[in-house]
Formats: C-alpha cells, sequence, structure tokens
C-alpha cells in the first residue's frame, strides 16, 4: 500500500475512535485482526493484554466507551511505510492527565490485521 493510503487509513481510525463509532472502527480491521494494549493487560489480566478477532476487540473498545464517555485522541504524528502506520497521538479522559500514546497498526489488503500500543 501506498504512504498516502495508509495515512487515509490511520485518520479514518482516528474519526471512528473519537466517534466512539464502534462498528466503523471495527470495519477497518481484519476479521481475526489482534490487538494488543496495557489497559488490556491490567484491567483484563486474563488476556495478558492480547485479544484476538473483532468480538473480543468489540468487547474491549464497547467497555472503553461506556466507562470513558470523554475519551479522545489528538493525532500528533502519522508516519507510514508499505504495510504499518507509527501513529502518536494524546489521549484525554476528563478528569485524568493527558498521557502520549504511541500506536502501530499493521495493514494488509486494506484492513487492519494487527494494532500495537505503547504507553508508560
Amino acid at each position: 500500500m501506498t504512504h498516502e493510503q495508509l495515512q487515509s487509513i490511520a485518520m479514518r481510525w482516528f474519526e471512528a475512535f473519537n466517534a466512539h463509532d464502534l462498528e466503523k472502527l471495527l470495519s477497518l480491521y481484519d476479521d481475526e485482526a489482534q490487538h494488543f494494549s496495557p489497559k488490556l493487560k491490567i484491567l483484563r489480566p486474563e488476556t495478558n493484554g492480547l485479544v484476538t478477532g473483532k468480538d473480543a476487540m468489540r468487547t474491549w473498545w464497547k467497555d472503553a466507551f461506556d466507562r470513558l464517555p470523554t475519551l479522545h485522541y489528538q493525532v500528533t504524528s502519522l508516519t507510514a511505510n508499505t504495510d504499518r502506520v507509527f501513529m502518536e497521538y494524546v489521549r484525554s479522559v476528563a478528569g485524568e492527565e493527558k498521557m502520549l500514546v504511541a500506536e502501530v497498526l499493521e495493514v494488509r489488503d486494506g484492513k487492519i490485521v494487527a494494532s500495537r500500543v505503547y504507553h508508560g
């Protein structure tokens, strides 16, 4: 994929996430995609931080949207190559300190097949 196509997927990801539009967000992912997050590891230790498939991601993100109705991401940087997008953004939730986050989306055939979140 081109740099522009990958950045477009990333921007659609941010738009869906910030709108808390779960189905639009999930439509960007392959059915068997994997998602790793340190927050998963803390809040759902049985996952060891990793969920696989849209159903598991739906459950995880629905919970996040329900718990954090003011959750919003502000893009600070996007860097893409042929099959990955490295995204940096600021996570904001009312009443919490802002958090700098990095995330990598691995894309194959126009769908995200893996995403991995990095933060302190």
